[in-house]
């Protein structure tokens, strides 16, 4: 079995409102055979960010909380350079450990919709590369675990995923038929702070946006634009492959 876990970044909002310019999915993927081992193997980078940094192994370590210094990192004060090494570390972390593949789709707002239509404009193209990556490896089984939030909104998307599921056709000609019947019962919310691997997915959701819009200068001392090319051969270029001029493993949607 597959178990993918999901993050955001940004929000669903209208961006007349002052929302974020997109929204973004991080997605981090493992068989469940290599997920003990991987697990273990967070603990012992936390543990050595702990004897380093002073930062609590427990503690919830997010894209924003590493950007600002904020969260459980404004009790240790690190300095911008230390930030963006602890962001690199789990990053490098996954690329050696072997067992993790991680993708990210980045939905491109208008003025026109926000809401359940940006939802379903990330989440629908996730679930395809999903519904591909369990065919792709002996028709697996994959249950999703997401960060807290729009969850009644996921289910509904998810359930309609199971039973009817397109995908453009690589001809061009109309659209196929994918219905994500490997789809494990409905994606379970979670606190991202009880997950590590929630926590990766939102590094690689920050990750994903930013190698499609510059940082300013102040925050490319913490994640600079090409942080995402830290994954190595984690990044899942299955997602994007018919398309080698975007950056791969990264999906682009326009709303």
């Amino acid at each position: 079995m597959l178990i993918a876990y999901i993050d955001e970044s940004g929000d669903t909002g209208n961006s007349l409102n002052r929302s974020s310019a997109t929204y973004t999915l991080g997605c981090v993927l493992i068989d469940a055979n290599d997920w003990s081992q991987a697990f273990d193997d967070l603990i012992a980078m936390r543990r050595r960010l702990r004897n380093r940094f002073k930062i609590p192994v427990r503690a919830e370590i997010k894209a924003n909380y590493l950007v600002r210094g904020s969260g459980a990192l404004k009790a240790v004060n690190l300095s911008p350079a230390e930030r963006s090494l602890i962001y690199r570390a789990h990053f490098n972390e996954m690329d050696s450990n072997g067992t993790m593949q991680a993708f990210g789709i980045v939905v491109q707002k208008s003025m026109q919709y926000s809401g359940k239509d940006i939802l379903g404009a990330a989440w629908m193209p996730l679930l395809q590369r999903l519904e591909r990556a369990s065919f792709h490896n002996a028709q697996s089984p994959v249950l999703i675990i997401h960060d807290e939030g729009e969850n009644l909104s996921i289910r509904k998307l998810a359930r309609q995923a199971r039973r009817h599921l397109s995908a453009g056709s690589v001809t061009g000609a109309g659209s196929q038929q994918h219905p994500f019947s490997k789809l494990v019962d409905d994606p379970i919310p979670k606190a991202s702070n009880e997950s590590y691997f929630l926590q990766l997915a939102d590094l690689v959701a920050y990750a994903a946006f930013r190698s499609l819009y510059a940082p300013s200068p102040g925050i490319a001392q913490v994640v600079p634009q090409a942080m995402w090319n830290n994954l190595g051969d984690v990044v899942r270029t299955q997602v994007n492959s018919l398309r080698p001029r975007v950056v791969p493993g990264i999906v682009v949607v326009r709303k």
